[in-house]
């Protein structure tokens, strides 16, 4: 089987990079996306650097199971192994919840939690059985904390929070690695999408090549939990000193003014 590294949300931002990171490391790769411009855009920016890195680019729907199975079928037609697998794929969305479109909402909650879940399980199998393999799920310090007017955000990425932890603890003894990661603000079409302009007026972001590249070190170390930089880290230990309604009350003025 040849191995491969497989990547969503390629088509931009943290999935751009870590593309771009994997090739550059030696590792080819099957890039998937619903933005199949953004994907081109991608391999064009990974074949510059790493020319002979072999591409497979997949537009898939991951808030659908059916292209959720696609993915998965392509692998196993190819006869790929995917060694690493990284679930970069998500987005948001910040206004109050009264006003949240459900539609949008329930696909968030498809796309960020259970195509995460579905690929982790389906790739596992033969990480297991090959007794290697690295997950990098993308969390947020945004999943460590409650979240006014950007609520549904919030818990989906703490849902991926408790997941990944919990599974790295099952795989401990194996040479199958599981890192969490989760970053602040960095720099991406997220911000956009989200309307989530207020907050990243507040907060410098980081770029999203620092953010993969620090993704990339502490999964090769085999670490199970990472929270970029030490501000971030501060942020997050802080709330056990105070209390839910104070740390709530201190998360909503971050994400709309007045709040």
């Amino acid at each position: 089987m040849e191995k491969v590294t497989l990547i969503t949300g390629a088509g931009g931002g943290l999935g751009k990079e870590f593309a771009y990171i994997y090739a550059k490391n030696g590792n080819n790769l099957v890039l998937v996306d619903v933005d199949e411009a953004g994907l081109k855009e991608t391999e064009a920016y990974v074949k510059e650097k790493s020319p002979d890195t072999q591409i497979d680019l997949l537009v898939a729907d991951l808030s659908l199971i059916d292209d959720l199975q696609k993915v998965f079928d392509f692998t196993k037609t190819n006869g790929y192994f995917v060694n690493n697998l990284v679930n970069a794929a998500g987005f948001g969305d910040c206004c109050d919840f009264k006003d949240m479109a459900i539609s949008k909402q329930l696909k968030m909650t498809e796309v960020n939690c259970n195509a995460l879940l579905y690929f982790t399980r389906v790739f596992l199998d033969d990480m297991l059985k090959n007794d290697e393999g690295h997950i990098i799920n993308i969390s947020s310090i945004a999943g460590l904390v409650p979240g006014p007017y950007m609520c549904t955000y919030h818990a989906t990425k703490s849902f991926v929070a408790i997941l990944g932890e919990s599974i790295a603890y099952e795989l401990r003894k194996t040479n199958v690695h599981l890192l969490t990661l989760c970053p602040g603000p960095f720099n991406s079409k997220f911000v956009s999408k989200a309307h989530n302009d207020y907050t990243f007026s507040k907060i410098k972001p980081y770029s999203s090549l620092d953010v993969a590249t620090y993704g990339y070190k502490k999964s090769i170390k085999g670490k199970d939990f990472a929270i970029m930089g030490f501000k971030n880290r501060l942020s997050c230990f802080a709330p056990r000193f105070f209390s839910r309604k104070f740390v709530t009350k201190v998360s909503a003025k971050q994400l709309k003014k007045g709040a």
